[in-house]
């Protein structure tokens, strides 16, 4: 006992005082040889990827892909929950590298994490909530054209470099530093293949209204990605015609969500554009006239913030859809029948992409980086 009062009560010496570092030499962590197979076979063994092939991070791959952007490698851009991993610049970039994005995507995936952990996005219920939300991208600006982001036919689908791994590196991030793996903290009930990947850009100079990235406060020259979590997708087809009434028509026939993404093609903004419809004015539209069978609601429906039992359980009632929880998207090819509805999820939060001083010069590095089909 008295060594331990003598120990808690001599003064400090000047070590202890004032520790010095211990200089460490920085490691890549584990060294592996082998083939690409038996490298990916390894990172899938220890948890590390989403079940595809991945792409080694060596130090000269995560070096290029720090090129991507002026902050230093250390710097952490937030810590993503549940289990907090300190996302910095470098873990973002191995990541990147490992999903077999361009370092030309970097600056896109830092402002990504940034809106994952703004509060508004509310990922501490949707990355581990049972009913398997999908991080939805939507990307505008300028910066759509420099990464060839597809906005046109096929949107949604596999065959784009940028949407497919910008998508997938978001994942592998989510996974790898914030720690949500299936079946520990991703408690997603049937989970949801948009989690492989979910990305598209806004068609602007198809649309006749003003950019998304606009309309949630950012200035129209600057890039911008916008984050949301639907569940569900549905596709409503134009049986009512493919004129302003129709395509308002057909978005009713379907539409049963609280809070919505709604893409439409160019046609269909057209029509209703054409016809003096203005965003804010679909969107109150369908809000109001939404309806759906009482039956559906456990505890009646609500009108002007009151509850009201409805007088018959197969009446058609209101929604609880208001305005501002509707967003129109102009996206998508050509084709008069169809239109996309992107349900449920949470607010839509939108940052900034910041750009390196470099920017100019790795456009051009990748820019022949594209697919060529043979045409018949």
């Amino acid at each position: 006992m008295g060594d331990i009062i003598d120990a808690l009560t001599k003064p400090l010496t000047a070590e202890e005082k004032s520790p010095r570092p211990k200089e460490v030499e920085k490691q890549y962590g584990i060294a592996f040889k082998g083939s690409l197979k038996e490298v990916s076979r390894f990172f899938y063994r220890r948890g590390w990827t989403d079940g595809f092939p991945i792409v080694p991070p060596t130090a000269a791959e995560v070096a290029e892909m720090l090129t991507g952007t002026d902050l230093p490698p250390e710097h952490v851009v937030a810590k993503i929950i549940p289990r907090l991993g300190k996302a910095t610049v470098e873990k973002i970039a191995v990541n990147a590298v490992m999903a077999g994005a361009l370092p030309t995507y970097l600056p896109v995936l830092i402002a990504g994490v940034q809106a994952l952990m703004d509060p508004l996005a509310m990922f501490g219920t949707t990355e581990v909530s049972t009913a398997s939300w999908v991080p939805f991208w939507i990307i505008n600006g300028p910066l759509r054209h420099d990464l060839h982001i597809n906005s046109g036919t096929g949107a949604l689908s596999p065959g784009n470099i940028a949407n497919s791994t910008i998508g997938r590196a978001m994942g592998l991030i989510i996974k790898n530093i914030g720690g949500a793996r299936p079946g520990v903290e991703d408690m997603g009930t049937y989970g949801n293949s948009g989690k492989y990947t979910m990305v598209t850009a806004e068609s602007e100079e198809e649309s006749p209204w003003e950019p998304l990235h606009v309309e949630q406060g950012i200035n129209r020259g600057d890039s911008a990605v916008t984050l949301s979590f639907p569940t569900a997708f549905l596709t409503a087809g134009s049986g009512f015609g493919s004129d302003a009434k129709g395509v308002l028509r057909s978005i009713l026939s379907i539409y049963r969500g609280e809070k919505m993404t709604i893409m439409l093609n160019a046609q269909h903004a057209r029509a209703l554009a054409d016809d003096g419809w203005p965003k804010k004015e679909i969107a109150a539209f369908i809000a109001e006239y939404m309806t759906q069978p009482a039956s559906r609601l456990e505890t009646g429906f609500k009108m002007r913030e009151k509850t009201y039992e409805p007088l018959n359980l197969g009446d058609f009632v209101g929604s609880q859809a208001k305005p501002g929880k509707i967003r129109l998207l102009v996206a998508g090819g050509p084709g008069g029948l169809m239109m996309r509805l992107i349900t449920g999820g949470t607010n839509w939060v939108t940052k900034k992409i910041e750009l390196p001083q470099n920017w100019d010069k790795l456009v051009e590095k990748y820019k022949d980086l594209v697919p060529t089909y043979v045409r018949y």
